[in-house]
């Protein structure tokens, strides 16, 4: 679920880059939010933001639960 979410999210991620940068939404190339199918994209990315946010600090290497981050790798 992690693979897929974190997948979605950085389409999603890439998506606003261009629409900040070059006006231009990845989306519009298949009909925009006119399309279902664009339509269905939008809401599981949203859904994998709200999954992300709601698991991040069980399984993040620096968000600990108590707080701490975590030690920094040896080199």
């Amino acid at each position: 679920m992690h693979k897929i979410t974190f997948i979605l999210l950085g389409i999603g991620g890439l998506n606003w880059l261009l629409v900040g940068i070059l006006e231009r939404d990845i989306f519009s190339y298949i009909g925009g939010m006119d399309s279902w199918l664009a339509r269905i994209v939008y809401v599981l990315i949203g859904l994998s933001a709200v999954y992300e946010l709601a698991t991040h600090a069980k399984r993040c290497r620096e968000c600990k639960p108590d707080g701490r981050p975590a030690a920094m790798p040896q080199m």
